[in-house]
């Protein structure tokens, strides 16, 4: 059984790291708080993310960063906009070629980069892989069935995570795709809070059906424009990683989008989710990319409109719905033809 280190002790990581334990990996569970950490030893449980769950004892939470000395694969679960930040905190610790694996769901403001792409400039010297898919972490720690990708231009590497991280519960697929898998994960986290202030403003499932729906739509082209595979918007960590985050109870992006639906302003919502929501920072950097790209991203552009530019999310959808007539059998033509450009020519950026 391998050597694994989960840095960051949040209920992601914290999940992660129950799951391998129980697989029988010995696991360093890293956080940056040692008292919590040593309270987290005594107690077997990370009381504050996930209570109930109890740690196994191949789990050892623990505040030293010396830990990482002997990992074999390192798992980062931080924050998106703390990836480059750790990375360089933590890159002494690390042996040459330890796989390192980001679970965080994001891109980088101001350079509009990749979490992975990021990571291979911190840590040049070891293989980058991406984790994405739908999969709560509320749900993995109590040993609920889950199906994940991972995604990674290092196809070795690739399969050495799938092989460490495969239990009869949480089931590991791989892409080749990083680009897809990567962008999937973090402009559904848009979708998913406008389909929360579609509750918080009282519609009903038709209204959600259709930011889904269409959601994925707007993803797909500006994924694609990027120079991910259309395909990959189709799978786990696209529709897949959408359906939950927009329906799910779990999803901090959710309930802040109902919070802002019912009117309550965004600094109190953050506040109040307690957790960092992904899908606020992700809006302006999306919005910034579709304007780049001249890429049509409506919904997007709502969000952006009432995160940022004190927009009403009422008036953001009657905007939706009033805008001009479309024909949905062309646009998917489109994205076909798109597909069979990237099946030619391969990916633009290939960033590993």
């Amino acid at each position: 059984m391998a050597k694994i280190a989960v840095y960051g002790a949040g209920s992601w990581g914290t999940a992660l790291a129950v799951s391998m334990g129980k697989a029988g990996h010995e696991v360093a569970l890293v956080g940056r708080n040692l008292s919590e950490m040593d309270l987290m030893e005594q107690r077997r449980e990370n009381r504050p993310y996930l209570p109930g769950v109890v740690l196994p004892p191949t789990v050892r939470p623990t505040g030293d960063a010396g830990a990482l000395e002997e990992a074999e694969m390192l798992v980062l679960s931080v924050p998106s906009h703390s990836v480059r930040e750790t990375a360089q905190k933590i890159r002494a610790y690390l042996q040459p070629g330890t796989i390192v694996v980001n679970t965080a769901k994001g891109l980088e403001e101001g350079s509009h980069k990749r979490l992975s792409q990021v990571l291979t400039e911190e840590l040049p010297h070891h293989p980058i892989v991406v984790l994405s898919g739908p999969s709560h972490a509320e749900e993995v720690g109590k040993d609920m069935p889950t199906t994940v990708v991972v995604a990674s231009q290092n196809s070795q590497a690739a399969e050495a995570v799938q092989d460490m991280l495969m239990t009869p519960k949480f089931r590991v697929y791989t892409n080749p795709d990083t680009i897809g898998v990567e962008l999937g994960g973090a402009f559904k986290n848009i979708i998913a809070l406008c389909a929360g202030f579609a509750d918080g403003l009282g519609f009903g499932d038709n209204t959600k059906a259709a930011l889904m729906t269409r959601g994925i739509a707007e993803i797909t082209r500006l994924g694609a424009a990027m120079g991910g595979n259309p395909l990959t918007f189709a799978g786990l960590a696209g529709v897949g990683d959408l359906i939950v985050t927009c329906t799910s109870r779990h999803s901090r992006n959710h309930r802040a989008g109902v919070a802002l639906g019912e009117g309550k302003p965004l600094e109190q919502v953050l506040k109040e989710v307690g957790m960092v929501v992904e899908g606020v920072r992700t809006t302006r950097v999306a919005y910034e990319l579709s304007r780049q790209y001249e890429i049509s991203m409506p919904i997007t552009e709502q969000a952006y409109q009432v995160l940022f530019q004190g927009a009403d999310p009422r008036a953001a959808v009657s905007a939706l719905m009033m805008r001009g007539k479309k024909h949905e059998i062309e646009e998917v033509a489109l994205i076909a033809m798109e597909q069979g450009s990237y099946q030619e020519n391969g990916p633009d950026d290939h960033g590993e």
